[in-house]
């Protein structure tokens, strides 16, 4: 018996097998900045919720420091240098970027409302100096009064 398949929920072949091979963690940029930031002597947690009440993950997350880093994808977050909506299905894709940005904006505010520090990396930046932000703030905070 053949089970039936599904249309898919792309817009062509190409679109599918490009969104399929966008992956979640472990990204170059993301790697690039662990790197950077471990060789800064920092050691932190990947891919973790900064609070487990809240249902979103960090791509790092300094605990003690209360820091918690985002890498932001230009395309899913919306980057006002290079994110461009595309012609296929675009009121789909700017209200699924403009519902991401809105996600982001209420994390931010959760977070801040705990007492923890949201650092967003877009991801062309340059991973050194994001780093060195990144340090700065984590050896602030772990230093001086929560």
């Amino acid at each position: 018996m053949v089970t039936p398949t599904r249309p898919s929920w792309a817009s062509s072949d190409a679109a599918r097998s490009t969104m399929r091979a966008n992956r979640s963690r472990d990204s170059h940029p993301e790697m690039a900045l662990r790197r950077a930031v471990h060789a800064l002597g920092l050691r932190y947690r990947v891919c973790k919720r900064p609070l487990p009440s809240l249902r979103r993950t960090a791509d790092l997350v300094f605990s003690r420091a209360r820091v918690a880093v985002f890498l932001d994808g230009c395309f899913w977050h919306g980057c006002p240098k290079h994110h461009s909506t595309p012609l296929t299905h675009s009121a789909y894709w700017s209200n699924k970027i403009r519902g991401n940005q809105d996600r982001d904006r209420d994390t931010d505010a959760q977070l801040a409302a705990a007492g923890w520090l949201t650092i967003r990396v877009w991801e062309h930046e340059d991973p050194i100096q994001a780093a060195q932000l990144i340090a700065q703030s984590v050896r602030a905070r772990s230093n001086g009064p929560h």
